[in-house]
């Protein structure tokens, strides 16, 4: 029976020897992902923190931008409203016969109106 028990012990032993074998790989393999895990944590917080300062700057621009379009807006509002003014303005008044309309076009003329250089006069 201490035979038996033995040879039982032994295998139980083996067994024991394996089982760490396999545990020891696997926790190398697990150790190597561990380092390639935390490099890849690592890079992608930098980028996070890349990221997050280009929001920032782009939440910059858009409140700049949003500020000059509200002035430029107001601007424009202003000078429509003068615009309207000027309008009404013309439209309050009364149409005269005092300007005519020239029905025919004037008659060219014979007159020299320009003059490239001094020395060429028109004959």
């Amino acid at each position: 029976m201490n035979f038996l028990s033995d040879i039982l012990l032994g295998f139980g032993a083996i067994a024991a020897a394996i089982y760490c074998f396999v545990l020891s790989r696997k926790l190398s393999n697990l150790k190597g992902l561990d380092q390639d895990l935390g490099s890849a944590i690592a890079v992608l917080s930098g980028q996070v923190d890349e990221m997050t300062k280009a929001l920032a700057s782009a939440q910059n621009t858009a409140s700049d931008s949003a500020q000059q379009l509200e002035a430029r807006t107001a601007a424009a509002t202003q000078v429509s409203e003068r615009l309207e003014l000027m309008i009404a303005a013309l439209q309050d008044l009364s149409e005269t016969d005092d300007d005519p309309i020239p029905d025919e076009q004037p008659q060219p003329t014979n007159e020299v109106l320009f003059v490239r250089n001094a020395s060429r006069q028109a004959s």
